[in-house]
């Protein structure tokens, strides 16, 4: 298990991570999204031992890795936006070579590399030159010599930068089959990549982590929309006299579109969906009997765009870090 708690960066007086706390389990792949200078990238600069935190902790296993920076590289992999290859070595010698920096006994590197190289399905290019390899097969070369040492956990930023839609799915196959054995920090841009792989979403804005949950739960038709002729103050006291009032959340956002008024609001998480339904078919009932029309009352399925895009606009997101 990775915990990061209290991280903490400055450059000057500038803070580029401002007290960020989350925790990965073995084995999850977790997305980490935010906008350019969010702070994401100084996030895993500080994980992988790139960059000495101002402030804070990051423990794996209940081991403190900044008491010994040196164990970051034994434990942890790392591949940047713009993955650090030599062109003009062949795959082998490059992999054998940052086998050897990451402290790998020399009788260990050959197995240490072809198991790379099989795990990213690159074996058949081990004596090619990586100057003739596609984007697509170095970014494979960039994961290989990230999970070099079989470590417990990788990051990857921005790995599939670039990449055409086939690269893409290769990467993305490849991501799923590394959190089948490690834990997955994953950076990228790419919303519909987050859905497709990740279990757990940290969304960070202004250095601040406003994010950390999981992508079922973000996504959870918990999320109601109340179009009604009812105002504001009207509709607390129905929800309130219905018993509802600690099972339904109004938020501060509200259009206006003559006699109709649209509430977005969150229906307690911790209820099973046939309560979360009881609870609509209360409010519609209560609604009726005030002589409020009714224009819409449904659940809705947030895709993760609109939660980052939430995020970005500083509008209140429900589901906030821990």
């Amino acid at each position: 298990m990775l915990s990061v708690s209290q991280l903490t960066r400055r450059f000057g007086h500038f803070t580029a991570v401002d007290t960020v706390n989350f925790t990965i389990d073995k084995g999850s792949i977790v997305g980490l999204l935010g906008h350019n200078g969010a702070g994401k990238t100084t996030v895993m600069k500080m994980i992988s031992g790139f960059l000495e935190p101002t402030r804070g902790s990051i423990v794996l296993n209940g081991e403190d890795l900044l008491q010994d920076p040196k164990k970051i590289h034994r434990v942890l992999g790392y591949l940047p936006e713009n993955s650090p290859l030599y062109p003009e070595l062949k795959v082998f010698d490059y992999l054998n070579f940052i086998a050897s920096v990451r402290g790998i006994p020399k009788p260990e590197r050959p197995r240490q590399v072809k198991s790379a190289l099989e795990a990213t399905d690159v074996l058949d290019r081990a004596f090619s030159p990586i100057q003739s390899l596609s984007r697509g097969l170095k970014q494979r070369v960039g994961v290989a010599q990230a999970i070099l040492g079989e470590p417990d956990v990788v990051i990857l930023d921005e790995p599939t930068n670039g990449l055409d839609p086939e690269q893409t799915l290769h990467m993305r196959d490849l991501i799923k089959r590394l959190g089948e054995r490690a834990t997955v920090l994953l950076s990228t841009h790419i919303m519909q990549e987050v859905e497709a792989i990740c279990d757990q979403v940290l969304i960070m804005r202004n250095g601040k982590l406003i994010v950390n949950d999981s992508l079922a739960a973000l996504q959870s038709n918990h999320h109601l929309t109340i179009a009604t002729s009812a105002a504001r103050g009207e509709l607390e006291k129905i929800i309130d006299g219905v018993g509802q009032a600690a099972s339904i959340k109004l938020l501060d956002s509200v259009e206006e579109d003559g006699k109709k008024r649209i509430y977005k609001a969150q229906l307690d998480r911790s209820l099973p969906q046939s309560q979360a339904d009881e609870i609509i078919s209360k409010l519609a009932s209560a609604l009726i009997a005030a002589n409020h029309g009714i224009y819409q009352l449904a659940t809705e399925k947030r895709d993760l765009e609109t939660i980052f895009k939430e995020v970005g606009e500083g509008v209140e997101v429900v589901d906030h870090a821990a």
